[in-house]
This record gives C-alpha cells, sequence and structure tokens, in this order.
C-alpha cells in the first residue's frame, strides 16, 4: 500500500470516528443553537511554469466542548460540594457521573433534571440567563452536590 493510501485511510478514520462521535453523543443542549461558517478556499500557487499546484488543506475538528464534572461515590460528592462559577449570559456546561449512584440529579432555578443510572453520567448544556446561586442535588436522596453561581 503506497503512504498516499495510507494517510488517506488515516484520515477517513479519523472522519467517521468523529463523526460515529457526534451522532452517537446524548442529546445535552436544553437549548439548540446552530452556527455554521465558511472560509473561501485558499488561493492556487503556481508551479512556476505558470500552472497551478494542487493545493489541500485539512481542517482539524473543532475541540468538543469541556464540561464541569461533579463526581458522586456512595451518594456523596466526591471531594465535596462541587462549585461551578459563571458570568451570566455564558454557557454552562456541566456533567454528573457516577459508577455506583442512580438518583435524579436536579438543578434548581434552572428546573432541569436528568436520571443518572450507577456506572452512567449526565450532561446539563444551557445558557446562563438567571443570575444567583443555584443548587445541584441528588433529588430523591435530598443530598447537595454542586453549587452553580451565575454572576452579573
Amino acid at each position: 500500500m503506497s503512504s498516499g493510501a495510507r494517510i488517506g485511510l488515516v484520515v477517513a478514520t479519523v472522519v467517521v470516528i468523529a463523526l460515529a462521535f457526534v451522532l452517537l453523543s446524548p442529546g445535552d443542549d436544553d437549548t439548540s443553537k446552530t452556527t455554521s461558517t465558511t472560509s473561501p478556499p485558499p488561493p492556487a500557487q503556481t508551479n512556476g511554469t505558470g500552472g497551478a499546484t494542487p493545493t489541500t488543506t485539512t481542517v482539524a475538528p473543532p475541540p468538543a466542548p469541556s464540561f464541569k464534572t461533579i463526581q458522586v461515590r456512595g451518594g456523596k460528592p466526591a471531594g465535596g460540594v462541587r462549585k461551578v462559577t459563571v458570568t451570566k449570559g455564558d454557557r454552562v456546561r456541566i456533567e454528573v457521573a457516577s459508577p455506583d449512584t442512580s438518583d435524579e440529579i436536579h438543578l434548581h432555578g434552572y428546573d432541569l433534571k436528568r436520571d443518572l443510572k450507577a456506572g452512567g453520567r449526565v450532561r446539563f448544556s444551557f445558557d446562563a440567563d438567571v443570575e444567583g446561586i443555584f443548587e445541584i442535588e441528588l433529588e430523591g436522596a435530598g443530598t447537595q452536590i454542586g453549587e452553580l453561581v451565575v454572576e452579573p
């Protein structure tokens, strides 16, 4: 197999993996906002004889958004109650994961709820449009696991 074919195979594999990740990721946005940008192709380069030299541009996919993770073990927040501070208007991304706890996760104030299963994780993703301090809790147990602070 030629090196060009190997490179093509690697690029195709990366694209397939990235698409699979996007398509198989759980829906985590409470509001959907889609933006799309396109840029014009780069100008053709000449090969010194007046002809154009073909150019190939590889664009890496944008990095996945980062989530503030709250780990729950034995029905308690590992390392204590996790404080997440954002500015009003920011996109909030919180993930709750647990190897052994099943309960409803409730973000008070925004009244968002997710069912967490032992060995799993849930995500909250939304725009911080209300200022204040909001409790994140294991609803059934009544245990606070996090605190969302939305500053002006």
